[in-house]
């Protein structure tokens, strides 16, 4: 039972890197490239990349970060190793609170409204549309990014005291 507990937590680390890798990816590289860009285009292109993200190789992560640390954290404990259970139940917790619950009640109804938006020809008003949801999405963007690698943090200080143990 300690080398499928072990197994677990490595592989729930790894979709803790993912996620923690995606969110990052988008608040220091892709908002920024939008924002530098002509609004009726980073309207555009958003709407695209919401599109082709609802995807095979993200969803496993995206669901399984919390679920595969959960089921790591009762292995553990039925070791009885609680610290590192309790390590794991926090990265979910960190994770479910302040990445999957903010993408779900924040960042997806901002890009569902986004998807409904019909570019207009004027740029000052696709400036207005595209400002008005690039603050706010990348501000919860942020948020999520920090507690992905939290999440990260985590279950990587769970490994290290499993190793202790």
């Amino acid at each position: 039972m300690a080398s499928l507990a072990l197994a677990l937590t490595f592989v729930a680390l790894a979709l803790a890197g993912a996620m923690a890798g995606f969110f990052y990816a988008y608040s220091m590289s892709v908002m920024w490239a939008l924002d530098a860009v002509d609004p009726k285009a980073a309207i555009a292109s958003m709407q695209s990349i919401n599109i082709v993200v609802r995807n095979a190789i993200f969803f496993p992560a995206f669901f399984g970060t919390p679920v595969v640390a959960l089921i790591a954290a009762g292995l553990w404990r039925a070791q009885g190793l609680h610290n590192v259970a309790l390590l794991l139940a926090l990265a979910a917790i960190a994770y479910l609170v302040g990445t999957f619950l903010v993408t779900l009640v924040l960042n997806v109804p901002m890009n569902e409204r986004l998807a409904r938006t019909v570019i207009p020809t004027e740029i000052e008003a696709a400036r207005t549309i595209w400002e008005s949801y690039s603050i706010p999405w990348t501000l919860w963007n942020h948020i999520r990014t920090v507690s992905s690698v939290a999440t990260l943090g985590l279950i990587g200080w769970a490994l290290y005291a499993a190793g202790k143990a």
